[in-house]
């Protein structure tokens, strides 16, 4: 024991890096499967699919800006190499390449295997207060480029000669684990309403998601196939009311509540041939006097749950916050749209298996903290779960030893 540290205040030193041990929640068996399944260590000698995610991981958790970056700090790590399954760290021009080549459906489908694995873990008890048994939250985010990497994507700005591009992530998250079940990557410029039609879940399920999706075709396929939805009704919407079921007052300021439910008949053309169906509208104000106007197929749950299903829908807003801010997306480790593919998937891979590192350590900390001290410690000799459960315990203090010359005698 390092006779440095006091007795409550020991962190205990392990054989490998925290980075190391964050790489073990990666099934290796399973990552040769994937890579023997898709061939995507077929055109590449020197930089193989392990290799390849694993800088992709090292420069997200560090927050690098750049693969040069990425490679010099894994060039420090000659000692550690060994431990992350790599016996030298890849040249810039090399990862540069394989950045560039390597499909990111390879780390796509590596993500999909990551949440199907670790769904048991992060899924809890929770009911979220509602009778449903599967709530999915639905939005999209847009990745910001200024350079020449999309042509054609986005706008071009009146005051601004560079074109303003991006990539659009939209997901579907699991209210309860609170991870991207199914992620499309698209350019900015398409529309959030055509991320509905790709989007298969379960009957009996409930989706949430804001007035930018209002599609009444597809709320109508959903209708019939027993999927439900919350979402606001656009303010321009046209529609008839068949039936009063309340109309109250508006709560007195500071008071939340449903105040107004109707059922309403919208309707949609399909070809030539109109066709019509029925939803609920619900008005509704909350503790800060906002008003919302939600509309919904289903008639069994009560209106007050309509409006706390709405409300789950932050944990998105919350979901994307967190990748924004925690992780390098201002600068990209490559120029074409394949690398900036693979560097979001690479970030939702981080994401992902830090969630599980926070909940495997029971510990209460903020996502955000957990992030920060990984980053700091990442390739500290730390066992990773006690450093995040850890509150008071610290390094103790080393008294310096005074060896250096005194200009003045005292």
């Amino acid at each position: 024991k390092n006779n440095n540290m006091s007795k409550s205040t020991d962190i205990k030193l392990v054989g490998q890096p925290i980075f190391s041990q964050i790489l073990k929640l990666i099934d290796k068996s399973s990552f040769k499967s994937l890579v023997k399944q898709t061939g995507s260590d077929y055109y590449y000698k020197a930089f193989k699919s392990w290799t390849h995610l694993v800088t992709m991981l090292f420069g997200i958790m560090s927050r690098c800006d750049s693969m040069a970056e990425t490679c010099e700090g894994l060039k420090g790590l000659s000692g550690k190499l060994q431990f992350i399954g790599l016996d030298r760290s890849p040249s810039k021009s090399t990862a540069g390449d394989g950045l560039r080549n390597r499909d990111s459906k390879f780390f796509e489908k590596l993500y999909y295997e990551l949440v199907e694995r670790y769904k048991g873990f992060l899924s809890d008890s929770r009911t979220l207060g509602l009778t449903l048994k599967e709530l999915y939250i639905v939005d999209s985010t847009t990745i910001r480029l200024f350079s020449d990497i999309l042509k054609g994507v986005g706008r071009n700005p009146k005051n601004d000669g560079r074109k303003k591009g991006g990539l659009k992530v939209h997901m579907l998250i699991d209210a309860v684990q609170g991870v991207g079940k199914f992620i499309k990557i698209t350019e900015a410029r398409v529309h959030d309403k055509n991320f509905l039609k790709d989007l298969d879940v379960p009957k009996w399920s409930m989706l949430v998601f804001d007035r930018a999706y209002n599609y009444y075709r597809q709320f109508h396929k959903w209708t019939e196939g027993n999927i439900y939805f919350v979402t606001r009704q656009k303010k321009d919407a046209v529609y008839v009311i068949k039936e009063r079921k309340l109309s109250g007052r508006r709560p007195k300021k500071g008071v939340s509540g449903v105040y107004k439910e109707q059922i309403i008949e919208v309707s949609y053309k399909a070809g030539s041939e109109k066709r019509t169906f029925l939803l609920r509208r619900v008005c509704y104000q909350d503790e800060k006097n906002r008003q919302y106007v939600f509309i919904s197929n289903n008639f069994t749950i009560t209106a007050e749950e309509i409006a706390l299903i709405y409300k789950k829908r932050w944990q998105i807003e919350l979901l994307f916050k967190k990748m924004k801010q925690n992780f390098q997306l201002h600068y990209f480790y490559g120029e074409n749209e394949n690398a900036i593919r693979t560097q979001i998937w690479c970030t939702l891979i981080v994401q992902l298996l830090l969630t599980v590192m926070q909940k495997k350590a029971k510990t209460k900390k903020a996502f955000s903290t957990v992030a920060a001290i990984i980053r700091i410690h990442l390739v500290s000799m730390l066992d990773v779960e006690q450093l995040l459960q850890q509150v008071k315990r610290t390094f103790a203090k080393i008294k310096p030893v005074d060896s250096a010359p005194r200009l003045f005698a005292t």
